[in-house]
């Protein structure tokens, strides 16, 4: 299964290691679930992350990043002609329209159009379990 995961899950994940968000990332460590990403959203997750607002562990962040482009899927996301609430959401959903990945999975739904995939975490595992 491959999905795309908005940075908000991952930082969920990271302040919040007993949550949702950190079980979904634990997924994607133990390699149950392929994290897809391009260059867009990876430079947003290195940003992101690495915010002194959140104050995580420069250290594991390295490691996660680490991880995504080894162990994820680089791909090459195609132009949608969209309106994002937050545009730098719209990277998220131009890579999640390849016709290969399953979910989008994000905090902020009501920033992409209404489709099935695209959901929350707490969608995503009622899914996922069922996939299972």
């Amino acid at each position: 299964m491959k999905v795309v995961i908005d940075t908000n899950i991952i930082v969920s994940a990271l302040l919040s290691p007993r949550g949702l968000s950190a079980k979904l990332l634990n997924l994607v460590l133990e390699k149950k679930i392929i994290i897809v990403y391009d260059n867009n959203i990876l430079f947003e997750y290195m940003d992101v992350l690495n915010r002194n607002k959140f104050k995580l562990d420069k250290e594991l962040v390295n490691i996660i990043i680490n991880f995504i482009t080894k162990e994820g899927e680089y791909k090459t996301a195609e132009f949608q002609k969209i309106k994002c609430n937050d545009e730098d959401d719209k990277a998220f959903y131009e890579l999640y329209k390849n016709e290969d990945v399953d979910f989008l999975i994000t905090g902020n739904k009501k920033h992409f159009p209404d489709e099935k995939n695209i959901v929350t975490v707490r969608s995503f595992f009622n899914e996922y379990e069922a996939i299972v």
